[in-house]
């Protein structure tokens, strides 16, 4: 039966009740030392900071499987209005560690903070390491549709059909293609959780269910064990748990234990609400108000 452990300590002290080895991936999403609620206690130098992070690193490091991966999902330490991205800060601790990089995933969504002196973020990234060249990658459960279903090869290779029947291998881009949407459609992007997101709790930076879910799916197999050592609103555990996978759920905070125990709870009942990850981005129709220019502006 699938498990589901959680550890309200912080991770230097928690990784030692981890066995060596045990750890087949870690998804995760570090704080991003910008003060949010969980770090006004803590709040860094960016070099104070990459060090704390390296240590880390080192602590989850041995947990891991030969054959396991890590999903280090991030986006921007912001200091007087200078951003820093920190896939690229962090990256050396990973190479210095003998980790191999094997896709940078480019998240893409809609909403965020509105930026007054630089354009608006609009992404962030995910950085995919394996611990060797033996790792676990299952392609097909993370296809999507053929946009050419009847592409065909030139003559000269025989004109056989060019795509794979089961659907395409889907970009770093993270673009979805959903099949009930496809034929109008054929892009769409999972939104980052906001106030109106159905998985919203009172996680100020919460992580959407589909971009756990979509690691989950291509980077291990049943019965494994996946850990996230910021734990935060629990979704790393709760798409391990809807997937048939172990999962081991790290974090400081005991209301987030409590708030990721308790949708757990619900996932097991079929009451949490999950945005589907098929599910295509809103758009309002001429006849709505959000929709038409305001007076306000002509």
């Amino acid at each position: 039966m699938t498990d589901a452990l959680f550890i309200n300590k912080p991770i230097e002290i928690a990784t030692k009740s981890i066995e060596d080895e045990s750890i087949d991936l870690v998804v995760t999403s570090p704080p991003y030392n910008i003060g949010k609620e969980y770090e006004k206690e803590r709040r860094l130098s960016l070099d104070e900071y990459i060090d704390w992070l390296e240590v880390i690193i080192k602590e989850i490091e041995p947990k891991l499987s030969k054959s396991g991966s890590i999903v280090w999902q991030t986006g921007n330490h912001v200091s007087d209005t200078e951003i820093f991205p920190l896939d690229i800060l962090t990256y050396p601790i990973f190479k210095k560690l003998g980790f191999k990089l094997r896709n940078r995933v480019i998240w893409q969504f809609n909403f965020g903070l509105h930026a007054q002196k630089r354009l608006s973020g609009r992404y962030e990234t995910a950085l995919w390491f394996t611990r060797s060249d033996e790792y676990t990658f299952n392609l097909d459960p993370i296809r999507v549709p053929q946009l050419y279903p009847g592409k065909r090869k030139s003559n000269a290779d025989g004109g056989k059909l060019s795509g794979n029947p089961k659907g395409k291998n889907p970009s770093d881009f993270w673009e979805f293609s959903a099949e009930e949407f496809f034929r109008n459609e054929p892009i769409w992007k999972i939104p980052n959780v906001k106030s109106n997101h159905v998985e919203k709790t009172s996680h100020p930076c919460q992580f959407p269910f589909a971009l756990a879910e979509r690691f989950i799916l291509a980077c291990s197999n049943p019965g494994d064990t996946i850990l996230d050592p910021f734990l935060g609103s629990g979704t790393t555990v709760l798409a391990a748990y809807a997937n048939g996978r172990n999962s081991i759920g790290v974090d400081l905070d005991k209301n987030y234990i409590k708030i990721s125990k308790a949708r757990l709870e619900e996932l097991k009942k079929g009451t949490l609400r999950i945005r589907p990850g098929y599910k295509n981005v809103i758009k309002p129709n001429k006849k709505q108000k959000v929709a038409k220019v305001p007076d306000e502006w002509l």
